[in-house]
């Protein structure tokens, strides 16, 4: 079974994530890609909502057990690879041509989380999960281009908390923020809310897309410009 799939309801397409945990690595990017590739040939989507069929996580984030497994081979490469290619997600959804709306139906941390920041609009379940940056804990530093699309969703104060001390946000909290539309109180509820809020879009895709990219071109700059030489370096991800 592959670790995301995609159908369409009405002119929603709805991506859902299906590896558990839903970790970041480079079958799961490749595999975004071809799926956001498909659904723009789709002439009648309006707009994408991306869920997760776990009924605890949306996304983990990057797999560090993969990372480590490379970098304890001595295929540093290969990560760096990777990295690039999660930034050609990135700026794929920054960039996309009809809406893109996370429907945050359970836990959602580091990369998980970042994912959600590019997305253009966020709901989120408030009966299970939290969101969270835990690279504090986990001793890893964010690229730029993930500190970039952050702070293009969260006000500073909150997000400084989150980043300092690792705190985990509930929906609830994330909604009086102005970080998610909608805290809903279950994940049915949040399906339906996601798809009738996607389906409402009949925006044209060209000015869609140009929109977006004035929008997030300082975000995408931070991306093309500032991360490519961090992940070169590798230091700081390859530090025991």
């Amino acid at each position: 079974m592959s670790v995301l799939q995609w159908d369409k309801e009405g002119t929603v397409a709805i991506i859902t994530m299906s590896n558990a945990e839903n970790r970041q690595n480079p079958v799961f990017v490749d595999t975004f890609l071809t799926i956001l590739d498909d659904v723009e040939k789709d002439g009648s989507a309006g707009a994408v909502v991306v869920i997760s069929d776990d009924g605890k996580h949306w996304s983990l984030g990057i797999d560090l057990p993969w990372v480590m497994e490379k970098i304890g081979a001595g295929k540093t490469a290969e990560v760096k690879t990777f990295l690039k290619r999660l930034n050609d997600l990135f700026i794929r959804l920054l960039t996309y041509p009809m809406p893109v709306i996370a429907a945050i139906s359970g836990h959602s941390f580091g990369g998980g989380a970042i994912m959600a920041c590019a997305c253009d609009f966020r709901l989120m379940r408030s009966d299970r999960g939290f969101f969270c940056f835990p690279e504090i804990d986990v001793g890893i530093p964010f690229l730029p281009g993930m500190t970039a699309m952050m702070k293009r969703v969260f006000p500073g104060n909150i997000l400084n908390h989150m980043v300092l001390t690792g705190s985990r946000l509930t929906a609830a909290e994330l909604e009086k923020g102005g970080v998610v539309m909608k805290a809903c109180p279950d994940g049915k509820t949040l399906r339906e809310e996601s798809l009738t809020f996607g389906g409402a879009f009949a925006k044209g895709r060209s000015i869609f897309s140009a929109i977006k990219k004035g929008m997030n071109k300082d975000v995408i700059a931070v991306i093309e410009r500032d991360d490519p030489p961090f992940i070169e370096s590798f230091g700081l991800l390859a530090r025991p």
